[in-house]
């Protein structure tokens, strides 16, 4: 399986200040530590830029980006992102503009998604995106100390 990871859970994977041990987080990492097959796409990367700030953050989101190969859309991935998003308008789910791209890219390039983002969940319902899901006992939940 090869993993387009969603800004969402980069998002979460970055910041020190947040609950980090979300599925998808932990999902993260244990594909980069195994191995597994990640690509990036440049909205992703610009979204991540656009959210941390400073040039240290900046430097070091570049550094450990650069090694994970970067898909761009073309021509038909833009014109099948106006399809998917079309399609989940009329079963009046949201599906955004970047999103409804990202979302094209994984059925393009039979990628699983990984997001935090329920948008993707609903409207994986009414095309042929497929989002990770954790298997109920390979991420024990874990509960929070008071």
């Amino acid at each position: 399986m090869t993993l387009l990871v969603d800004t969402s859970v980069w998002s979460l994977a970055f910041r020190r200040d947040a609950e980090q041990q979300s599925t998808e987080v932990l999902k993260l990492r244990e594909s980069l530590d195994g191995g597994e097959a990640i690509v990036i796409t440049g909205i992703v990367l610009q979204e991540l830029l656009q959210g941390f700030s400073g040039p240290r953050a900046r430097d070091i989101i570049i550094d450990r980006f650069a090694s994970l190969p970067l898909l761009a859309p073309d021509r038909n991935d833009h014109i099948g992102a106006a399809a998917q998003r079309t399609t989940c308008r009329w079963a009046a789910v949201q599906l955004g503009t970047i999103d409804a791209l990202l979302a094209q890219l994984c059925i393009r390039h039979r990628l699983t998604l990984l997001t935090t983002d329920r948008d993707f969940v609903n409207a994986a319902a009414h095309c042929a995106l497929i989002v990770w899901a954790p298997s109920p006992t390979a991420y024990p939940r874990r509960t929070r100390r008071t």
